[in-house]
């Protein structure tokens, strides 16, 4: 399967993080060739650098940013005709540590029933602490949990274990899901892709497995500043309506109201205090405007796209 297997790498704007990038992907044996770099209109200049340095890497470069999974969904079509047996998609702030890759592809190898893997992630500048063994689904903030968050990395992450879904930065996924799934919902623009499609992996019978004897290391949150950004939480806020749209029950969204709407008011309050007030703003923004019918857009997100930014 390794000779069949694709990576896809999105950038927007990422800079020297994405050399790193190439060449962990490079040392776990994949070719330059089957390496597929998707740049969202970045200004960056990193394309051009790439192109001189692994004139073999494939590009698809865009005029403007369509989103991480418009931009993921490129990389993959691409891969798939050219024959991939699978796919990694692999953010531009990760690297794998060595023998990752023919970890995760034995493991799909020998289960024809699992659909999505992915390995324990690590944070790349604390790398004793986990930034996450997979996630969990509970229609809470946010929707879901990255399991082991913030913990010390120790034996209860490193098992084989199914999860809910496996997070976006470092998922392999079998030609076979693509094909009876579909590719990730690029509506979503940013965030709950990857819940989505593992979602909807296992609702057509996949497993989504977190194998945690392999380690990537994530300097996250890069693009979108991470933690309480208000473009980061404005975002969370629209795809978290439009998760609860396709795939919640009524239950689901009193859980919701009751977990994440309600907890607004009294957060907003503690972050003038904190100075977190605007990504709190920004998640009230967002769940409005999902209610309201909108989608996250690059134009939303520019500087005075929201009163926040």
């Amino acid at each position: 399967m390794k000779a069949q297997t694709y990576a896809v790498l999105v950038n927007w704007n990422g800079g020297e993080q994405n050399l790193a990038a190439v060449e962990s992907l490079l040392a776990q044996g994949l070719p330059a060739e089957r390496i597929v770099f998707v740049d969202n209109g970045s200004a960056d200049g990193i394309s051009e650098r790439l192109q001189e340095r692994f004139p073999y890497l494939p590009q698809i470069r865009n005029r403007e940013n369509l989103g991480y999974g418009e931009g993921n969904n490129q990389g993959i079509r691409l891969a798939l005709e050219r024959g991939a047996a699978a796919v990694l998609l692999v953010n531009n702030d990760v690297t794998l540590e060595a023998g990752c890759l023919d970890y995760l592809l034995s493991q799909l190898e020998r289960n024809p029933g699992v659909g999505i893997v992915g390995p324990r992630v690590l944070e790349a500048r604390r790398p004793e602490r986990v930034w996450a063994a997979g996630g969990r689904l509970d229609w809470r903030q946010n929707l879901s949990t990255l399991r082991g968050h913030g913990a010390p990395d120790g034996p209860a992450w490193r098992r084989e274990e199914p999860v809910d879904y496996v997070v976006g930065c470092a998922l392999l996924a079998r030609r076979e899901t693509f094909e009876r799934i579909g590719l990730l919902d690029g509506a979503y623009f940013a965030y709950h892709e990857d819940l989505d499609f593992c979602v909807r992996a296992r609702a057509a019978g996949f497993e989504v497995l977190h194998l945690g004897a392999r380690a990537a290391y994530h300097d996250a949150h890069h693009s979108t500043g991470g933690g309480y950004n208000p473009r980061r939480k404005y975002m969370m806020g629209v795809n978290t309506i439009w998760f609860l749209r396709r795939h919640g029950r009524p239950r689901h969204w009193v859980r919701f109201l009751w977990f994440d709407v309600a907890s607004l008011p009294p957060l907003f309050l503690l972050g003038l205090f904190d100075g977190r007030w605007r990504g709190v703003a920004a998640k009230a923004q967002g769940t409005l405007d999902g209610l309201l019918g909108r989608r996250v857009v690059a134009e939303r997100l520019a500087p005075g796209g929201c009163w926040l930014w």
